[in-house]
């Protein structure tokens, strides 16, 4: 039961964190403002200080609208925990697709959104897939805020269901804590084996295809 729950709390979490991040990252490395500049520092800034520091004020806040004690929460907290990052990353991803593929696919007579399918979106299938794993992997390992924000049993992630095998003398029922540790490392063994091609397989597939 653990793992399902870890396993819907992280591919909601990868899959958000990407279709917020995305759109924002392309606006950020193609319209360059000020306030874009700006924006994207006070991003980088927020992730020197420990995300441990929001732990109240996130409770207090998710409390106000009944979050406590859910999936739907958690998923809140951890998509705000990976999106500084995502869109640092994406935005990288971004400023390396050349202007001059989507001015061709312009002068083709493609529209913005056909150049944006097939043209941008192939170029930018790694950084999804490498922000994609990156959310999931932070989401699965993550024992604090789940520890703080579920305080069902049901509800509980794996991880905080493995630390309920050492007592509270330290005294590890090493069996379980072992089998449940392996069982852990399958999902994203998995998940990076299913996208891992895709990982090279953009490289130059919007520049072909387009």
């Amino acid at each position: 039961r653990a793992a399902l729950n870890s396993l819907q709390v992280s591919l909601a979490t990868a899959v958000l964190t990407v279709l917020v991040a995305l759109p924002a990252a392309y606006a950020l490395a193609r319209f360059k403002t000020r306030l874009g500049t700006v924006a994207l520092g006070w991003v980088l800034l927020s992730q020197l200080f420990p995300f441990v520091l929001l732990v109240i004020p996130l409770f207090l806040i998710l409390r106000q609208v009944d979050l406590v004690n859910t999936h739907a929460g958690l998923v809140l907290v951890y998509v705000v925990w990976a999106l500084p990052f995502a869109l640092w990353m994406l935005q990288g991803f971004v400023r390396n697709i050349p202007r001059e593929l989507e001015e061709a696919a312009a002068v083709d007579g493609a529209t913005r959104l056909q150049t944006l399918r097939r043209v941008v979106a192939p170029l930018l299938a790694p950084g999804v897939v490498a922000t994609s794993l990156f959310a999931f992997i932070s989401a699965w390992n993550e024992f604090f805020f789940a520890l703080v924000l579920l305080k069902s049993p049901d509800l509980a992630t794996l991880p905080v269901t493995l630390a309920r095998f050492v007592g509270v003398e330290g005294i590890a029922r090493l069996g379980p804590l072992a089998a449940g540790s392996l069982l852990a490392t399958i999902p994203s063994l998995l998940f990076f084996a299913f996208l891992q091609r895709r990982l090279t397989s953009g490289s130059l597939a919007g520049a072909v295809k387009g």
